[in-house]
């Protein structure tokens, strides 16, 4: 008669690895003071780039809501693989993404999805620089303008699933743009003006939340099962 094993063993895990939860380092965290940092990304190099003019009206609330903005201005980024990762917009970029723990990617809907400008920016920004991750944990709003659809933060949200950051609910899309903002470059009143407004404020309550616990949240098993195999393989081949 087989062994009878028990319903709930885990013969295929790493015993050592797996670790039950642990609350205090959830409930318990010490509470950073710093303002929280945010770094926002726009998808056009026009001119008048409504996408520019949304992200800097986000930043305006975001500031107003007690964050420390950066927003990258992506004239000059070369096109991802076309140089080496010493460029010094893409360098500009990825310590940037590194300084925040938040961000902000607002782009244009083109033909039915975010623009080259946008996503060579997040192309740019590798999971793992150096043994730091310059995106994983980070908190994440997306944005778009001018859209006949909602591809383009739908894309996003995929992209920043990726890139392992945590994308809030709320989101924002401005159709029409053109008519929403004045000569100044102001957003006028309305019920998409009220909509940034919600996503920014829903931003910074996830960052103040999680900006503690955002490691301990993105630390995982698999990660560590590699790592420690990847040790052991190290310490064998020494040994030999």
């Amino acid at each position: 008669m087989p062994d009878l094993v028990p319903e709930d063993s885990l013969p295929n895990v790493d015993e050592d690895q797996f670790r039950p939860i642990d609350l205090p380092a959830l409930l318990d965290v010490p509470r950073s003071i710093h303002k929280p940092r945010v770094l926002m990304l726009y998808g056009s190099l026009r001119e008048r780039s409504y996408s520019r003019l949304a992200t800097e009206e986000a930043a305006r609330i975001l500031r107003r809501l007690g964050a420390e903005v950066r927003i990258y201005n992506p004239s000059g980024l070369p096109l991802p693989d076309s140089t080496s990762a010493d460029h010094a917009k893409v360098q500009e970029l990825r310590n940037l993404s590194i300084w925040s723990e938040a961000q902000v990617w607002c782009s244009p809907e083109r033909h039915g999805s975010m623009t080259g400008v946008m996503k060579a920016q997040i192309d740019w920004l590798p999971l793992s620089a150096g043994g730091v991750r310059t995106t994983q944990g980070r908190m994440l709003a997306v944005m778009q303008v001018s859209g006949g659809s909602f591809n383009a933060v739908n894309q996003l949200r995929i992209l920043g699933r990726w890139m392992r950051m945590v994308t809030i609910p709320n989101q924002s899309s401005v159709a029409k743009a053109f008519n929403e903002f004045d000569e100044a470059g102001r957003m006028k009143p309305s019920s998409y003006y009220n909509r940034i407004v919600d996503v920014m404020e829903e931003l910074m309550k996830f960052t103040l939340l999680l900006r503690n616990r955002s490691a301990y949240l993105t630390d995982r098993y698999s990660e560590r099962v590699e790592s420690a195999e990847a040790v052991a393989e190290r310490v064998n081949q020494r040994s030999i």
